[in-house]
């Protein structure tokens, strides 16, 4: 049996070169972006999207206090439901909204409504969260229901900053998702609060 013959160095590099060579050399799939359509065409589609899904971290600054947390959104028709786990207060809480009526779950079981739940959001976080809003504003566009100020349109036609209801939203950043461009860096402020969210997955 003839012993096994063993590449020396050179040869070793002499063929992980070629074998890079013939990688580099394969064409890359494209990644397919979303068309540019008119501000006007894109505002309602995205207004009238009822259903979607992100995962997101956020740091929360009010006053001199804050936290970073993570965040999970939940939108099916007028119902939001929200999942915030994270140092505030006592572990997370579990927010569900739809119109007028709001709902908290905390990490101990305790379910509150009404006032009670908004008092409790308002103390674990610092401010009270314009939820009805939100859920418009993590989309990239403003709450049809109040008047807003946009401003600066970059040339995919999508936000770069809105002013409504007291808040300016930033959006520092979009990404490609499902042949639409969904934010992917937001900043909230009010007075003394700022909220800065990464979003890490979108999903319809």
């Amino acid at each position: 049996m003839k012993p096994v013959e063993r590449l020396k160095p050179a040869a070793v590099l002499v063929a992980l070169l070629a074998a890079a060579l013939l990688l580099s050399g394969c064409p890359a799939v494209p990644v397919k972006m979303p068309e540019v359509e008119p501000w006007d065409i894109r505002r309602a589609q995205l207004q009238a999207r009822e259903r979607f899904e992100l995962s997101a971290r956020v740091a929360v600054a009010a006053g001199n206090d804050g936290f970073n947390a993570r965040l999970r959104w939940e939108q099916d028709g007028q119902r939001s439901n929200v999942a915030l786990d994270g140092p505030l207060g006592v572990g997370g809480v579990r927010v569900a909204a739809e119109g007028a009526s709001l709902s908290i779950t905390t990490s101990r079981g305790e379910q509150l409504d009404a006032d009670a739940a908004r008092a409790e959001l308002i103390a674990r976080l610092g401010f009270e969260p314009p939820l009805g809003s939100l859920r418009y504003w993590v989309l990239g566009v403003p709450d049809p229901a109040q008047p807003a100020t946009e401003e600066v349109l970059d040339p995919q036609q999508r936000l770069v900053s809105l002013q409504q209801d007291g808040w300016r939203i930033e959006y520092g950043g979009y990404k490609a998702v499902g042949g639409e461009w969904l934010p992917e860096k937001i900043t909230f402020r009010r007075d003394e609060v700022r909220v800065r969210m990464i979003v890490d997955r979108w999903s319809s």
